[in-house]
């Protein structure tokens, strides 16, 4: 097999984006997969936005999912998951239903509304550009940084917006032997990205003179006295992709092991004021044991945090890792 970089080279898997322009500060991004996928998900947030994710649940009848949407502008860009179903009805994908098809289509939003205009959410016409940005590109790697769900992204804002840092939209892929896991995330946490390995901060909440990097967990037990006043205004959303054969129970498995990523990689996670949600496609190329899956998931979303820092460029008067 040649070597995987990206989610798109997976067989049978899309991927696209649309990002607004300008100050809009906003988008989305589809992950297609027109022979349905095995479909599960994880939310640990407490203020998720969320589509369709009850029908992912094991002892639900649907067994396909054909999209997953990660979306900005709030509980808003759920518009654009139905954008992404009027496309993908076009071309014929989904569920033949006897007088149609209707595709099964998941997402999850994060709220970017306080960066760039408010105004500025993504709607269908927008989920229809990022289909047809997926599936008339076959292949082609996926974007990363400032795009898509990713383009209002910010970390750090405990402190308020003078010190949060830019983040965006990152993936990484992992494998072991023939089995593939690739994610894509988009980092939007009221606390620090860190490296997984080291624990360094990579981008979070800045010290007062801007040159270095708070830690959100200390500053938190510095308010315990204090009511938190914090609005749900963060969130991370993810998507794992794998060519593994799975079951419904065993994708949803995979989710929950991989949303401990979230754990390793951003601190503090799964606050009350984080919608955190991870998503998994099963493609059923290649059987491997379900912990060997979740433990490879589990490794290339908490890279896909990661290079959501590294791969940020300042922007909206936010700093960006590369600026430290």
């Amino acid at each position: 097999m040649d070597t995987i970089t990206s989610i798109t080279q997976i067989p049978g898997i899309f991927a696209g984006h649309h990002t607004e322009a300008g100050n809009a500060a906003t988008g989305c991004t589809v992950i297609v997969c027109p022979a349905g996928a095995t479909g599960g998900v994880d939310v640990r947030g407490g203020a998720p936005a969320t589509r369709e994710t009850d029908l992912l649940r094991p002892e639900e009848t649907v067994q396909a999912l054909h999209a997953v949407v990660l979306s900005g502008g709030s509980a808003y860009g759920l518009s654009a998951a139905c954008g992404v179903s009027e496309e993908l009805e076009r071309r014929g994908i989904g569920i033949d239903v006897g007088v149609g098809v209707v595709p099964i289509v998941s997402g999850a939003c994060l709220f970017d509304l306080v960066v760039g205009d408010p105004k500025n959410r993504p709607t269908s016409v927008d989920g229809i550009d990022a289909t047809m940005e997926a599936l008339d590109n076959p292949g082609r790697p996926l974007e990363r940084g400032n795009v898509g769900a990713g383009t209002g992204c910010s970390v750090g804002k405990l402190a308020g917006p003078a010190r949060a840092m830019k983040t965006g939209l990152g993936e990484a892929v992992e494998h072991a032997g023939e089995l593939v896991c690739g994610a894509v995330s988009a980092v939007n946490a009221v606390g620090n990205v860190v490296d997984p390995d080291t624990g360094k901060p990579i981008a979070g909440m800045l010290s007062e003179d801007g040159t270095s990097i708070d830690s959100v967990n200390d500053a938190l037990l510095a308010m315990a006295a204090m009511p938190l006043d914090g609005l749900r205004t963060n969130t991370t959303i993810s998507c794992v992709v794998t060519n593994a054969c799975l079951t419904k129970a065993q994708a949803t498995k995979v989710a929950q092991m991989a949303a401990d990523a979230y754990a390793h990689a951003i601190r503090p996670t799964h606050t009350s004021n984080d919608g955190d949600t991870v998503f998994v496609m099963a493609t059923g190329e290649v059987d491997y044991p379900i912990d060997v899956v979740g433990v490879l998931a589990t490794r290339a979303l908490e890279r896909a945090i990661a290079d959501a820092a590294t791969s940020a460029t300042s922007a909206f008067g936010l700093k960006a890792a590369c600026d430290l």
